[in-house]
């Protein structure tokens, strides 16, 4: 009988291993790789050990650590498949006129998800929209989340007052995110269990999920429904830190008796993004001599927050893009003594690259917004002295990497994000700023759940969270990483994905 999503696994056959730190006397010679219990029992010469229970076939494909997305909006990313993509429009005038045509929603709006206004010579205004969408609520969401286009009909529906532009930016544009995420729950979770389905299908065994919501709620409600696809790790926001203090919850502790779903860290968010210009630098942008972006959050009250959470138990994930942010977000890691990571890490001081390792802070960082951000750095970051997308200074100071999408704003794809990160390109284009490129090994550590050289190791003990894939990642070009296909995925024991 052929295994199937759902069965234990006795055996992993016919594989090859591979792996950051894998140490082993097996070469390129198939394995038996044999699983008992949700753990790796042994690794043995293929067909030398009898096989017990179901039998996954590699087929002489490679067998590696399951793989893990630091940074996600869950969500958010999955409610991406009912709005309308803005990803190719290339104007004003397109992205109005394309929401004019799009379908309305069963609540009466119109959503868009994923422009780049920064890419257009046109800009966004109010007349615009409203002259392309009439009275139809319309939204559409640039693809860093950090700002939100919206007509009259939708600022009257929001109880708003409009803009000149029709742009609200930073946290009144994630008000209204959180706004158009609030949906009934059961449907929301269908959504939640395909997207994370397609991302078992991936490769995919464990994610960070940083939803702007009170997450423990909506996990354990999941989990209760049957959902089993990855293990998560959720955020926790600023506006919910006292309640999740009172309920006693510390970064690590299972919500559920299996420990698929765990406490994560306070996420703070300290500044803004490239994309609408407003990540905080010290250096203005060059269309607005006095803009040098902001910081939402002040360092003395992002210092309260950190000893607040590291008291009570929690880690801390700080959203620093700028290389002003990044300097707060390390001072406050300093001077508090919190644990965790600094999420995105997009334009860093040179003065600050070794602090990450000197401090143990994380850098979670996501390889695809350097290719997607490459033109846009190179015009809009043009006058900063400030390293941009850093991640070889990173790993050469000895800086833990981790690596994410943030999701919607790149596709849930780790392939992706390593290649992204090895070759620095995408689609045949030069490589951008190669000499940040990582090694393949250090971007498969950084897309486990370890992190690290050491943290997925293939050997008996091991927690059986694993991918069996059709390429040898520390050898693929950039096309074959971004194609490898996942035969199995397979969950503490238990298979999350099988191909056919």
């Amino acid at each position: 009988m052929s295994a199937e999503r759902g069965d234990e696994v006795g055996v992993i056959a016919g594989v090859r291993l591979t792996g950051a730190d894998r140490v082993d006397p097996f070469g390129d010679d198939p394995v038996d790789v044999h699983v008992r219990g949700g753990v790796i029992a042994d690794i043995a010469p293929a067909g030398a050990l009898p096989a017990r229970g179901t039998v996954v076939d590699g087929a002489g494909g490679w067998l590696l650590p399951g793989l893990r997305d630091h940074h996600v909006h869950t969500v958010q990313w999955a409610l991406t498949a009912q709005r309308t993509p803005l990803g190719d429009v290339a104007s004003a005038v397109e992205a109005a006129s394309v929401m004019g045509r799009a379908p309305v929603l069963d609540d009466g709006r119109r959503i868009g998800t994923g422009f780049r206004d920064a890419f257009w010579a046109d800009a966004p205004t109010l007349d615009l929209l409203d002259a392309a969408t009439g009275e139809v609520p319309t939204y559409l969401i640039n693809a860093d989340v950090h700002s939100v286009w919206l007509n009259s009909a939708a600022f009257r529906r929001e109880s708003i007052a409009p803009t000149a532009d029709g742009i609200l930016r930073e946290e009144p544009a994630f008000e209204i995110s959180r706004r158009l995420n609030d949906l009934e729950p059961a449907a929301v979770d269908r959504y939640v269990v395909a997207a994370l389905d397609r991302a078992a299908s991936r490769g995919v065994t464990g994610i960070v999920d940083l939803d702007m919501a009170w997450n423990a709620d909506a996990w354990a409600r999941r989990v209760a429904a049957g959902f089993d696809a990855v293990r998560v790790a959720f955020g926790v926001y600023p506006e919910f830190l006292e309640r999740a203090v009172a309920e006693g919850l510390a970064t690590g502790d299972a919500l559920d008796p299996r420990g698929l779903i765990r406490v994560g860290s306070l996420k703070v968010i300290t500044d803004g993004s490239l994309g609408t210009r407003t990540a905080a630098c010290s250096h203005p942008y060059p269309d607005d001599p006095h803009n040098t972006g902001v910081m939402t959050v002040a360092p003395e009250d992002l210092r309260a927050l950190m000893v607040r959470a590291t008291g009570a138990g929690l880690s801390c994930a700080i959203h620093a893009i700028g290389d002003v942010a990044n300097s707060h977000a390390l001072d406050a890691f300093a001077a508090t003594g919190a644990t965790g990571t600094i999420e995105h890490a997009q334009l860093v001081a040179h003065a600050d690259i070794p602090r990450f390792a000197r401090l143990g802070v994380g850098a979670s960082v996501q390889p695809e917004h350097a290719i997607d951000d490459r033109d846009l750095t190179d015009s809009v970051w043009s006058a900063q002295t400030a390293l941009p997308y850093p991640l070889r200074s990173l790993a050469d100071s000895g800086a833990n990497l981790l690596f994410g999408s943030d999701a919607p704003v790149s596709p849930l794809d780790p392939w992706a994000a390593m290649a992204a990160a090895v070759h620095r390109t995408r689609g045949g284009r030069e490589p951008w700023r190669p000499d940040q490129g990582l090694s393949a090994a250090i971007a498969l550590a950084a897309s486990t759940a370890g992190g690290s050289l050491t943290g997925s190791a293939l050997e008996p003990g091991g927690t059986a969270d694993l991918v069996v894939v059709d390429k040898d990642p520390l050898t693929a070009t950039d096309p074959e990483l971004r194609t490898t296909r996942a035969a199995a995925t397979i969950l503490a024991g238990r298979l999350t994905h099988i191909d056919g």
